[in-house]
């Protein structure tokens, strides 16, 4: 079923070009030019505009691949006011591989992603090891890589995963926690919270020491939404 598209004319809302420009410039996008941070999932928004307010330091590329996400988030955005947020719908895979340059990213989040709970669709998960080195090539020396969920089987798969990976560097003293003390929670997870559900948190770094030509170039990999640019799903 085809979800009705709105059309989206807020001023923080950029629509990204269909000729993909690879290693463009986002941060032109902002009125201040300041590190740059990718939040994949921003939902209604609850989480980016929290994040946002708080940093002013920076300036925050807020993705989602619905469209009815990127509406609720530019209107919360406008509400708060706030000048360092761009809202783009877009899938993530795509957007790093066609529009942003290597090591262009201060920090990278990703909160409670879809988690495909059906074992066959496990693959369909966005944070696997193959996402992981892509990221690893976007962050900047020193940039922080966040993942949050609510599912404690995706938690544990990641962060048995990322120690075998060259590059990360755990900031936390345990592979996840449940508590991240100063981490905004969005409605999502105050919702699971209230009712006795636990949130996971991992937050690696990619090591200030990699040499960028230890990391190889991603593959272009849109994941298995192919048409996300053309049709919506509900």
């Amino acid at each position: 079923m085809t979800q009705r598209m709105i059309e989206i004319t807020s001023p923080v809302f950029f629509p990204l070009p269909r000729d993909p420009q690879p290693g463009a410039d986002l941060a032109a996008l902002f009125p201040e030019k300041q590190p740059l941070v990718l939040e994949i999932g921003c939902g209604i928004g609850d989480f980016i505009v929290q994040l946002a307010a708080r940093r002013p330091e920076l300036n925050f590329l807020a993705i989602d691949i619905y469209n009815k996400g990127c509406f609720k988030t530019c209107n919360r955005v406008e509400r708060a006011e706030l000048s360092n947020v761009r809202v783009l719908r877009a899938e993530a895979r795509y957007l790093l591989t066609h529009y942003l340059a290597p090591e262009s990213l201060a920090a990278i989040y990703i909160n409670c992603p879809d988690p495909w709970p059906k074992k066959r669709h496990r693959d369909r998960r966005l944070v696997r090891r193959e996402f992981l080195q892509t990221a690893l090539y976007y962050l900047r020396p020193g940039g922080d890589f966040y993942f949050s969920t609510d599912f404690q089987d995706y938690a544990e798969d990641v962060a048995a995963l990322l120690p075998e990976m060259a590059g990360y560097v755990n900031v936390l003293d345990r592979p996840l926690v449940t508590e991240l003390p100063g981490y905004p929670l969005s409605k999502y997870m105050r919702r699971f919270l209230q009712q006795g559900q636990p949130i996971h948190f991992i937050h690696y770094r990619r090591n200030p020491q990699l040499a960028p030509e230890t990391i190889a170039p991603p593959a272009i990999d849109p994941g298995f939404r192919l048409n996300w640019r053309r049709v919506e799903h509900v």
